[in-house]
C-alpha cells in the first residue's frame, strides 16, 4: 500500500453506529479512498441516501434477509455492494448492530486525487460526468462485487476517512431518487453547491409521484 494512503486513517467503527439517517448526513464532506495497486483514488463524497429495514419499503431489507443483502444485516462500517439493472455497481455503507439491517447508498463523489487513472477507467467521459451517479462512481474507482463486504473501517482496496480542514457548505435533503415507496422521507441528502451531485431535487417531486404505484426499492438509479 503507497504511504499516501496509509497517511488517510479510515473512520472508526463508531463513526457508523449512530443510526442509518445520522451517518448518512455525516458521510458527506468525508473522501472515498480506493487502492488499486500503487494508485490511490480520493473522491469528496457529496450525495447519499439513507436505506433502513424492515420499517423502510423502499429498502431491500424491507421483505427480511436474503443471500443478496445479507451485508446489510451485518456489522456497521462494511461494504454492501450490488449489480442493478445488469449494467452497474452501487456502493452502500452497513450502519446497524448485526442483526438489524440499515444502509447508506453513496450517490456521488468529487473526484479528489488520482484523476488521471479514473479517466483510464472511463475514457472520454468529461471530468463532471465522471462521478455524479452511484453507478458512474463505482465505474471511475473501479469498484464490484469483489469488495462486497470490505471492512472499511481498515486499512485496505476501500475504506473511508475524515478530511483533513472539511470544506463549510450546506446540506440539502430530498426524497430519495428511483423509488415509489417511502417518497415521504426526505432521506437523501446531498452538498449544495456541489456540480458533483446526480441531479437537483425538484420541489414538487413528492407531490409527482403517485403512492398508489407498486413499490419500487432502491436501485442506485
Amino acid at each position: 500500500m503507497s504511504n499516501m494512503a496509509k497517511s488517510i486513517e479510515p473512520l472508526p467503527r463508531s463513526f457508523y453506529d449512530k443510526g442509518t439517517v445520522t451517518t448518512a448526513r455525516a458521510l458527506l464532506n468525508k473522501h472515498l479512498v480506493r487502492v488499486i495497486g500503487r494508485a490511490v483514488l480520493i473522491g469528496r463524497i457529496v450525495e447519499v441516501e439513507a436505506y433502513g429495514g424492515r420499517d423502510d419499503p423502499a429498502s431491500h431489507a424491507y421483505r427480511g434477509p436474503t443471500q443478496r443483502n445479507m451485508p446489510m444485516f451485518g456489522e456497521p462500517g462494511h461494504a454492501y455492494i450490488y449489480f442493478t439493472y445488469g449494467n452497474h455497481y452501487c456502493l452502500n455503507v452497513t450502519t446497524q448492530r448485526a442483526g438489524v439491517a440499515g444502509a447508506v447508498l453513496i450517490r456521488a463523489i468529487e473526484p479528489l486525487k488520482g484523476l488521471g487513472v479514473m479517466k483510464r477507467f472511463r475514457p472520454g467521459v468529461p471530468d463532471l460526468q465522471l462521478s455524479n451517479g452511484p453507478g458512474k462512481l463505482t465505474k471511475t474507482l473501479a469498484i464490484d462485487r469483489s469488495l462486497n463486504e470490505v471492512d472499511l473501517t481498515r486499512l485496505g482496496p476501500l475504506y473511508i476517512a475524515k478530511a483533513n480542514g472539511e470544506v463549510s457548505s450546506t446540506i440539502k435533503r430530498s426524497p430519495r431518487i428511483g423509488i415509489t415507496s417511502g417518497i415521504e422521507r426526505l432521506w437523501r441528502f446531498y452538498i449544495q453547491p456541489s456540480q458533483y451531485v446526480s441531479r437537483v431535487a425538484s420541489g414538487n417531486l413528492r407531490t409527482r409521484i403517485s403512492t398508489k404505484t407498486r413499490p419500487k426499492v432502491h436501485s442506485g438509479s
